[in-house]
């Protein structure tokens, strides 16, 4: 079946099967592995995207269920929140492995400036990082909403 929806400003139309989920769609189809398959089943955050900017793990949705919609993922240059956060990231040396931190930066890139650490972990609790104990992933959140208060 055909399927088309906008992925990161682009339109994108694939022949897939009807069983595609959104995240073998985004890797396979679109080559856009940044959305990382982790555990399959919704529970690690790695496939973390945005839907219509909801967050939604995309090992869960099938492919066919978001047609015409808005998909975000890691690779997008024009989210705003996601750039500062990526950038952020970066700067406070916020991941080890790398394989959680495309869902762990979409997640974090919606969590509301000024949250406090236990809320930023609170905002987090379903983005899995088996690598760095959460805190300078927390320095990063707040680092990247103090560049948002510094640069307007």
């Amino acid at each position: 079946m055909n399927v088309s929806l906008h992925v990161n400003d682009d339109l994108v139309s694939r022949e897939i099967e009807p069983g595609t989920t959104l995240l073998e769609m985004l890797r396979s189809e679109c080559q856009l592995t940044g959305t990382k398959d982790g555990c399959g089943v919704g529970e690690c955050g790695a496939c973390t995207v945005l839907l219509d900017d909801q967050l939604v793990t995309s090992c869960l949705i099938l492919a066919v269920e978001v047609q015409g919609r808005r998909v975000t993922t890691i690779e997008s240059r024009s989210d705003e929140r996601i750039e500062r956060m990526r950038a952020a990231f970066l700067e406070a040396g916020a991941f080890q492995c790398g394989f959680c931190t495309p869902g762990m930066i979409i997640a974090a890139s919606r969590i509301r400036s000024g949250a406090s650490p236990s809320a930023i972990r609170a905002a987090l609790v379903g983005n899995v990082c088996r690598c760095t104990g959460y805190t300078k992933i927390v320095q990063a959140v707040q680092r990247a909403h103090d560049r948002r208060k510094h640069n307007g």
